[in-house]
């Protein structure tokens, strides 16, 4: 059997050694070692060759508009959306698209070929939306792209948010977002999560719902996301994103809350760069850290994955697309130090946020789409420690990016003349 493309030499996240053989978009075999025909023949030797990067929670509508028309002075979340709300009527179609296309080329250089997207319906141009519907067409043969329709404002404290809801759902839009936690009052907030997953459940559609982002540890609206899933069968379709009050909630309370979460299978999307940099904001010290219970939610069996959320826009003014800054931050705030958790954290970047997601055809098996990255690194752990590079990033088949393999030249008297930060152990 010869093949169109093999990956030669790489290291699997579990550790073995093997060839990867690809004929057209799929993986067709994955061997201890390939030795027929191919197309095209990667050495990954010593490798760590991984399913794809996966961003389950980004707002691609902002991205790289730092700076316009100013910068968020304070740093606080509500500063960013009163900034956001000063920028949207100076967007135009032209510079959202421009700007989410430059930020997936960013991506794909990062092995990062699946992203899912809150894109803002309360302007009543729509003209976010129509963007990022173009550039989700035009992006497909690389990354998997998926659309949340995202009632910024609050799904009732803006007038029209309902109306364009259902417009933007009606243009193609994928997904059902919310955030009941900005209505005006916890009884609405309430309310938009009932209205906002039975608009989901008529429509056959999944829910993402920013949820409880605050430092109130009275925000407690993944309790009804949780009873609206299960009331509506939308189990495994639903994910609360943020979650972040429960850091400050009772623990008598949350000895409850996580049962009914894990029961009514919500996943849970923290972002660890974004949520330690804004919340905690009105402490002094002892400070909140700004995340949720990750640890806590992975022991009840609850489906944890790490989102980027924002890269150099009103909310955040750093970024480069690289899920293992994600992870790397998530490993530390989370406090998942032994080795199988730094293992995990990894896995939430990839292979967990893909089943958020809901794509089941990534993975690294035969029959699965041929999408994954090769990091110069031997391990999991190794790359997050390093923030490993990219060596080769190969998209339905495709070599879509690559990079040469660098050590640092050293001029040291008595030492090497090169290194790199690759840890051996020694025996």
């Amino acid at each position: 059997m010869s093949f169109d493309l093999v990956i030669k030499g790489g290291v699997l996240p579990d550790g073995k050694s093997a060839d990867i053989g690809i004929n057209g978009e799929s993986i067709a075999a994955i061997e201890p070692s390939i030795a027929t025909e191919a197309g095209r023949v990667v050495d990954a030797s010593g490798c760590l060759v991984s399913s794809p990067f996966v961003d389950p929670h980004f707002h691609m509508d902002a991205t790289l508009s730092y700076g316009i028309p100013r910068i968020n002075a304070s740093g606080t979340l509500l500063e960013g959306i009163s900034l956001w709300g000063e920028l949207k009527p100076l967007l135009t179609h032209e510079a959202v698209k421009e700007r989410a296309l430059a930020y997936c080329d960013w991506a794909v250089s990062m092995g990062l070929l699946a992203i899912r997207t809150h894109v803002d319906v309360c302007d009543d141009r729509l003209l976010a939306v129509e963007a990022l519907l173009e550039v989700k067409k035009e992006v497909a043969p690389y990354i998997d792209l998926q659309l949340v329709a995202f009632p910024q404002d609050g799904l009732y404290r803006s007038p029209t948010a309902r109306e364009n809801t259902i417009r933007a759902l009606d243009m193609g839009v994928d997904i059902v977002g919310g955030i009941p936690h900005f209505e005006r009052t916890m009884a609405d907030g309430t309310r938009s999560v009932t209205e906002l997953c039975e608009i989901a459940a008529e429509r056959g559609l999944m829910v993402d719902m920013h949820c409880d982002e605050t430092d109130d540890p009275l925000s407690r609206h993944i309790e009804q996301l949780a009873y609206e899933t299960q009331r509506l069968g939308l189990a495994g379709r639903v994910a609360g994103s943020h979650l972040t009050s429960m850091h400050s909630m009772d623990n008598y309370y949350v000895s409850k809350l996580l049962p009914l979460i894990a029961e009514a299978e919500v996943s849970a999307i923290p972002n660890p760069l974004i949520n330690i940099m804004l919340q905690g904001r009105h402490d002094t010290y002892p400070k909140r850290r700004g995340m949720t219970r990750v640890k806590e939610m992975i022991a009840h069996g609850i489906r944890v994955g790490f989102g980027q959320d924002c890269v150099l826009d009103p909310w955040y003014s750093l970024g480069t697309a690289d899920m293992l800054d994600v992870a790397f931050m998530g490993l530390h705030v989370a406090q998942m130090s032994s080795p199988v958790e730094m293992a995990r954290c990894f896995d939430m970047v990839t292979n967990v946020n893909a089943a958020i997601m809901g794509l089941e055809h990534l993975g690294l098996a035969v029959g699965k789409r041929a999408s994954l990255v090769v990091l110069d690194a031997g391990n999991p752990v190794e790359a997050l420690r390093l923030r490993a590079e990219r060596l080769c990033v190969v998209s339905r088949g495709k070599v879509v990016a690559e990079r040469p393999r660098r050590d640092t030249q050293l001029s040291l008297p008595g030492r090497p003349g090169q290194v790199n930060r690759r840890h051996r152990p020694a025996g």
